[in-house]
């Protein structure tokens, strides 16, 4: 009998049923959700609780992780347990967070943690965004004043015999067919996040895309929510103590600080204005909101209070100045116009002995990029439930303390770093030439230098730059934009493009759009504000697309298209194609052969499975020697070849001659030398390399080699007379020899 506790709700969603149920698991919990979509299955649990004490932001902590269980699988490695969260972990904590983060009411600081685990995992139907709604759902029925609910879906876009189809959470076999990946999270207010990764889709298609997801895949999801939440009788929020200063104090600050700070924000030049926005906050608290130095322990904290509600009205007074500037009276922080791009300073080829590198400065932001070619064994192997591949084009984002004037903590790449080198490297994904074109393996290394805004834009341009000075032989120029929204008390909207930090900070979104001139490759679209429509989606587009050839233009007149050939330092990549049933030949018992021929010319020698071998050297005679070995030992042995080989033993009738490693044929006496031969140790030794020719191949794949055949007849030499009888006796000792093998 079913625990009458439990409640789900059913719906059908991109063609398989979604299930979301909630009252059996974890009932300690503040709320629980266990998300079912297909074999597909996620556990989604949040709590609430007590704000700490002195907190003034609101903590909430987003994580979610894949049991290598839930695909009946063990963890790699020793110790045999999950470790750190991988890379595609932190995207989806990332995934998590955005959107649910805006929907909570300014000044909320309560303690809010949301954990998704994949208990069950099918290998097609991904868990990542199941567990974005899952995270919505278990927050709506706790009693934090959650402002949603939000919903998470992933579309493709297949050709199909109809023509070009959008797909709900297409599965991985359906993805593989796909020009789009586009993650899209949204609430009954219109869209709140968007990641892409498209193959130059343009823009018209990838809004069809949004419309055509939010119509068919967020809005039932939604409903879905709102009903499990009323079945659980799960609806009453309580709001707690709010962080945002009191009116009084609000109303003060304005009135001691408002025209300075308006006058500070107007300042030109990110440190000359942080520096005069300080010493004004600095004159406020000193003289309005000072800490006693005596009295009781009680006025202290209340005059502590005070001065800490006093610093956060501050900085919304900022917010408001630098909003009021923009919207009203059109003016931004460094001076540009809505549209305007800040100055360009690009350079390629910095550093002598890398692959490819190059600069690129927009503004006050400044990343330095690094391109490192390699070959197949260089590929990074991702292994998780979804089906095991290799990457051929990785990109590694940096993000020191000192490119904002700092000194911090000096450690690994955080969930931030993670997130911006996933941007750039999808985004460039779509320009990297066919693998049968070009068999490298890329290595980008984006090291900001300098960062006052879209260091993950710069980070895309700059690496198309570097991949261009390396020789890549990329399809199209690829370049990133930011584009910013303000809007003031009365409802109106301005767009700005190529944000700085401080309209990130105190704007309404930050919306990135990557691509070339022919469409986008990569967005991403992190929102303040409680929603975007399609018409505003739209209009952003286009401004981000004047940006963008904008930028594309200025990086062509430093390189109008790649290198034509590769840096002297990166490897020369060769591919030859054997019999996959010689394989075993080319590699020899224990690797021997293979080993060999990379001792012997110094190339790094792979094979695949279907006989294709890669050679790479960076010397090129290195790479030529090795290819004319594997060719060789792929090779059918056919009469008439010619080859130099090495003498490996004698007979009294003959020597037999290794033409490639593995493969040995036999040179008669009477077909070593011109004229007659007494002894075979006469002409040849052992390890002396000779010239022969391949003279016959039987049926058992004996090989018949002759050194004469290659050599000038001698004077007097009638070979009509001596020859017939060489021939004769020849063949006496021919017939010893298939009898002797």
């Amino acid at each position: 009998m079913a625990d009458a506790t439990v409640h789900f709700v059913e719906r059908e969603i991109g063609g398989r049923t979604l299930r979301m149920e909630t009252g059996k698991i974890a009932k300690l919990a503040s709320g629980c959700v266990i998300v079912r979509y297909a074999e597909s299955v996620v556990m989604c649990a949040a709590v609430r609780a007590n704000p700490r004490p002195g907190l003034d932001f609101f903590p909430l902590q987003c994580d979610y992780r894949e049991r290598m269980s839930a695909g009946g699988r063990f963890p790699g490695g020793f110790r045999k347990r999950e470790g750190a969260p991988n890379e595609k972990e932190v995207l989806t904590m990332r995934m998590i967070d955005r959107p649910i983060r805006p929907l909570f009411p300014d000044g909320f600081i309560d303690e809010v943690q949301i954990q998704c685990w994949t208990m069950s995992h099918d290998g097609q139907n991904d868990t990542d965004v199941l567990a974005c709604t899952g995270g919505s759902a278990a927050l709506l029925l706790t009693d934090a004043p959650f402002q949603g609910p939000v919903a998470t879906i992933r579309v493709g876009r297949i050709l199909t015999d109809d023509g070009e189809q959008f797909v709900i959470n297409p599965t991985h076999a359906q993805m593989e067919y796909s020009d789009l990946d586009l993650v899209l999270s949204g609430h009954s207010d219109g869209i709140n996040m968007i990641e892409v990764g498209a193959a130059e889709v343009p823009e018209d298609a990838i809004l069809s895309a949004i419309e055509y997801g939010y119509e068919n895949g967020i809005k039932p999801i939604l409903e879905m929510q709102i009903e499990l939440m009323e079945k659980a009788g799960k609806s009453e929020k309580r709001d707690g103590e709010s962080s945002l200063p009191p009116a009084d104090i609000m109303d003060h600050v304005k009135s001691v600080a408002g025209e300075e700070m308006e006058r500070c924000r107007r300042i030109n030049g990110k440190h000359d204005r942080g520096d005069a926005v300080s010493e004004l906050r600095k004159k406020v608290l000193d003289t309005h909101y000072t800490l006693p130095e005596s009295g009781s322990y009680a006025e202290y904290r209340e005059a502590e209070k005070r001065h800490a509600h006093a610093r956060e009205a501050f900085r919304n007074l900022e917010k408001k100045t630098t909003r009021k500037l923009i919207v009203s009276d059109g003016i931004r922080a460094d001076g540009r116009s809505f549209g305007e791009i800040r100055p360009l300073e690009i350079e390629c080829g910095l550093f002598p002995r890398t692959h490819g590198s190059a600069l690129f400065q927009r503004g006050e932001t400044q990343g330095v990029l690094t391109c490192v070619l390699g070959t197949g064994r260089d590929e990074q192997i991702v292994d998780g439930l979804m089906p095991e591949y290799a990457k051929k084009f990785y990109l590694h984002y940096n993000f020191p303390p000192f490119c904002v004037g700092e000194a911090g903590r000096i450690m690994g790449p955080g969930r931030r770093e993670i997130g911006h080198g996933a941007l750039a490297e999808r985004s460039l994904l779509a320009i990297l030439p066919d693998v049968e074109d070009f068999p490298y393996t890329v290595r980008l290394v984006s090291d900001i230098t300098e960062s006052n805004g879209s260091s993950s834009m710069a980070s895309v341009c700059g690496g198309c730059m570097a991949m261009m000075d390396a020789g890549v032989p990329i399809k199209a120029t690829c370049a990133g934009i930011s584009v910013g929204r303000f809007s003031d008390d009365t409802g109106k909207v301005v767009h700005v493009t190529d944000i700085i930090g401080e309209e990130d900070f105190f704007g309404d979104m930050d919306f990135k759009v990557c691509g070339t001139r022919n469409g986008i490759t990569g967005i991403q679209l992190d929102l303040k504000a409680r929603g975007l429509w399609f018409d505003e989606i739209k209009e952003t587009f286009e401004q981000a697309r004047i940006g963008r050839i904008e930028i594309i233009e200025k990086m062509e007149a430093v390189l109008a298209k790649p290198r034509e050939e590769l840096s002297e330092h990166a490897p020369r990549i060769i591919q030859v194609m054997i019999d996959p049933e010689k394989i075993g030949k080319l590699i020899g018992p224990g690797g021997k052969t293979i080993r060999s021929i990379q001792e012997r010319t110094g190339a790094n020698v792979d094979v695949d499975d279907d006989g294709t071998v890669t050679i790479a050297s960076t010397d090129g005679k290195a790479g030529d020697a090795a290819k004319a070995e594997v060719e060789a030992l792929g090779a059918e042995i056919k009469v008439g070849t010619i080859y130099e080989g090495k003498v490996v033993s004698t007979k009294d009738f003959g020597a037999f001659i290794e033409l490639v490693p593995g493969t040995d044929g036999m040179c008669h006496i009477s077909e070593l030398d011109n004229g007659f031969v007494k002894s075979v140790s006469d002409v040849v030794a052992v390890g002396d390399t000779v010239k022969v020719k391949v003279i016959h191949v039987d049926d058992t794949g004996r090989i018949k080699l002759s050194r004469k055949a290659l050599l000038e007849p001698e004077e007097g030499d009638d070979n009509a007379d001596n020859g017939g009888r060489k021939r004769r006796r020849g063949k006496k000792n021919e017939d010893a020899v298939e009898a002797a093998s």
